[in-house]
């Protein structure tokens, strides 16, 4: 299978249950080298983090009444995962090329913005009314592009959502398209030359090209069923469509030819038929496919002669996320190997809080105070700014020591009072439920108040008899 594919490993999880977990296959020998146990993700909610971690949103885990969690796991050395409670369940989530950024989508349609090194959610905001099933990143990183159960494909600007002073109102929307007539399946992402390009898919029974700026529909894919899940060969431009009935169409994507809204695929694509069920996700490692199903089967196929070369069995349940690593990820780092630029990931934050707080950070750098020693030195939290306060002591400097004294007790009474007004909105969200719950009891409760239900009775039966009758 080529030299590429020794050095590749195939990550698998389902949404069904946490007893499936994840599992990382060796796919030139079809060995399993890697099981971590009690993980669901959801559809499109697990993916690599620069080739280090794995992270995935939990569809069967809460951290909180009505909340949700995002669990990573270090791939080089198996332990206990890194536990992120949000606010609400998170469904799909995405995270930009370079890994600084990490996006993630509830079913309420809100989305949220993270930073992986810190931590810090940047920005919240409600970006559809009905619930969000998949998002991807332009491949510059430059636009958030998200799908959604109504059909709706919807593109931000990242320079919109970092803006930290409209961090407060509704981000800027470049583009928003309603064509789809059902759920959106899969969001893919193409650059070609000088164009770059988009294609969604949907349970519709279409997949649509659009180009990624202006949100101009280049083509439609129409199929005689639903797509249920996409990929795209980068190199040969192969868009891979599988179908509910278990077959996967390929067509190939020419960016650059005259826009034609309506095309008939039946003729033009070629079918892969190996599952008997419906295509639950796919993906691409070098010039192979990867397809999973609903019959307990993942492929791995050869795109050239179109055949499968291995069947994975999967008997405790269908995989509905499949991502590529590499092998060499899973090799633990010794002590002499030398790791250049360390890649930090910190807890999601739950809430937001001030721009200028540095609670949850972990930081790394050599003491201004102790400028001849070469021993990095660890801060976590506000103790960074602390330690500076320290060094800005220890060599007079009163100005600036005051200065960021200041500036300190500022961001702690912002945070605080931050926290404080979350606390009360809380609150005051908590008795409004209550006395909706004590109202709608009283409603439902068909007896007088201060009676009980036996007087009641009497009562009832005593005014259906005439008075002779009572007398008698």
């Amino acid at each position: 299978m080529g030299e590429k594919m020794n050095k590749e490993a195939l990550v698998v999880c389902s949404d069904k249950s946490t007893g499936i977990g994840i599992a990382v296959w060796d796919l030139e020998t079809g060995e399993q080298l890697l099981h971590i146990p009690t993980c669901a993700a959801a559809p499109h909610g697990l993916f690599c983090l620069r080739n280090h971690f794995i992270v995935a949103s939990q569809s069967n885990r809460h951290g909180s009444l009505g909340g949700g969690s995002i669990f990573s796991w270090p791939l080089n050395k198996p332990q206990s995962p890194l536990r992120s409670y949000t606010m609400e369940a998170i469904g799909p989530i995405s995270c930009t090329k370079d890994g600084i950024y990490i996006a993630g989508g509830a079913p309420s349609g809100n989305v949220y913005l993270w930073e992986v090194t810190n931590g810090r959610l940047l920005r919240t905001w409600h970006a559809h009314h009905k619930s969000l099933k998949c998002m991807v990143f332009s491949d510059d990183d430059s636009l958030l592009i998200c799908g959604c159960t109504d059909g709706i494909v919807s593109v931000w600007p990242m320079i919109s959502l970092l803006d930290k002073e409209d961090s407060g109102s509704s981000p800027y929307l470049l583009h928003f398209s309603s064509e789809h007539r059902s759920s959106i399946t899969g969001l893919v992402t193409m650059s070609a030359a000088a164009s770059s390009i988009f294609v969604s898919s949907s349970l519709d029974g279409s997949c649509k090209v659009w180009e990624l700026v202006s949100g101009r529909l280049l083509r439609t894919l129409v199929y005689p069923t639903s797509v249920t899940a996409i990929a795209l060969h980068p190199v040969e431009h192969l868009l891979f469509s599988g179908s509910v009935n278990g077959k996967i169409f390929v067509n190939v994507l020419d960016v650059g030819a005259v826009e034609d809204l309506f095309v008939t695929t039946e003729d033009q694509a070629f079918v892969l038929k190996g599952h008997n069920e419906s295509i639950t996700a796919l993906t691409v490692s070098g010039f192979h496919l990867i397809s999973a199903s609903e019959d307990f089967t993942f492929c791995l196929w050869d795109i050239i002669n179109r055949v499968v070369l291995r069947r994975f069995n999967n008997r405790k349940g269908a995989l509905t996320n499949m991502v590529v690593i590499k092998q060499s990820s899973l090799l633990p780092i010794s002590n002499h190997q030398r790791v250049p630029n360390k890649f930090q990931v910190s807890l999601l934050q739950k809430y937001h809080q001030p721009s200028n707080s540095c609670m949850g950070i972990t930081m790394s750098l050599s003491s201004p105070a102790c400028h001849n020693k070469l021993t990095p030195i660890h801060f976590h939290g506000n103790n960074f700014l602390d330690h500076l306060i320290s060094c800005s002591e220890q060599e007079e400097q009163a100005p600036g020591m005051l200065q960021m004294k200041l500036e300190k007790n500022i961001d702690d009474r912002l945070w605080v009072t931050s926290m404080t007004k979350h606390v009360m909105e809380m609150n005051k969200h908590l008795q409004s439920r209550l006395l909706d719950m004590m109202q709608c009891r009283l409603l439902c409760n068909p007896y007088e108040p201060g009676s009980s239900p036996k007087k009641k009775r009497q009562k009832i039966t005593s005014e259906d008899h005439s008075p002779e009758e009572q007398s008698s």
